[in-house]
């Protein structure tokens, strides 16, 4: 695949880095939006190996930063669950005026949450796919553990998440308390895939038995077998990339 960095300016001004990934014939068939798991990037290996299975079948992959992760600017500490759906918008807006706009979103882990948050303002969209995906965003709150009073009480505290040190304010989880996506994936009006581990020790099968519960038709479900929360096996990343370009094939232009 052909992969070119680029930049845009989000809601408050700052540079978010992204990657558009092309296929090596040139030859696009549809465009996707990847947004990635939380304190995750746009460069994690899964995310590369599904960009690379995608454009392998003619499916264009833009994938990028949320504010103050990975190459993009800003500060992790100020962002929140909704500034990372402001984030994904500007993103999709981006790729209408570059390139095309897109016509799958998929989710990773709290990505894939988000992108059902957003998936019914853009008109351009016609599939949905969540990898690993929590049902209710508020269930990423228990990565801070033991410090969620101290956030409270304080105001922000610095929790490890995946082994390294990440500031979480108050603002954060009074943010992610007021989201409701299950009443919202009964109105997602776009055809759903929602991509499993029953093993995943990070986000529970049960969410997406209640995604899946929630979604109207037409809606899919891909088990991913023993493949783990990030996807961390080579095998399994491309699985899921391979899946989701010949079930989006029936949806898209």
């Amino acid at each position: 695949m052909k992969s070119e960095k680029i930049t845009f300016p989000n809601t408050q001004g700052h540079q978010l880095a992204a990657r558009v990934d092309l296929p090596d014939s040139g030859a696009v068939r549809a465009s996707a939006l990847f947004a990635h798991c939380f304190t995750c990037s746009k460069n994690l290996l899964a995310v590369s190996h599904i960009a690379r299975a995608l454009t392998a079948q003619g499916i264009a992959v833009f994938r990028f930063d949320f504010t103050g992760l990975g190459d993009s600017e800003g500060d992790f500490a100020a962002t929140n669950f909704s500034t990372n759906l402001l984030d994904l918008a500007e993103a999709a807006r981006h790729m209408a005026d570059i390139h095309r706009a897109p016509q799958i979103l998929i989710g990773h882990s709290l990505g894939g949450a988000a992108v059902i948050r957003v998936a019914k303002k853009l008109e351009s969209v016609r599939a949905v796919v969540t990898i690993g995906a929590p049902a209710d965003p508020q269930h990423v709150a228990h990565l801070v553990g033991s410090k969620e009073q101290s956030i409270r009480n304080a105001g922000e505290a610095e929790v490890h998440i995946g082994g390294r040190p990440f500031t979480i304010r108050r603002q954060f989880l009074d943010d992610l308390a007021q989201q409701d996506t299950i009443e919202r994936i009964g109105r997602l009006g776009k055809a759903l895939l929602v991509c499993h581990a029953p093993m995943d020790n990070t986000v529970g099968i049960e969410n997406a038995a209640a995604i899946f519960g929630a979604a109207k038709h037409p809606k899919s479900f891909l088990s991913l077998d023993q493949a783990d929360h990030l996807l961390s096996k080579k095998d399994d990343a491309v699985y899921v990339g391979k899946m989701i370009a010949a079930w989006a094939e029936r949806y898209v232009d």
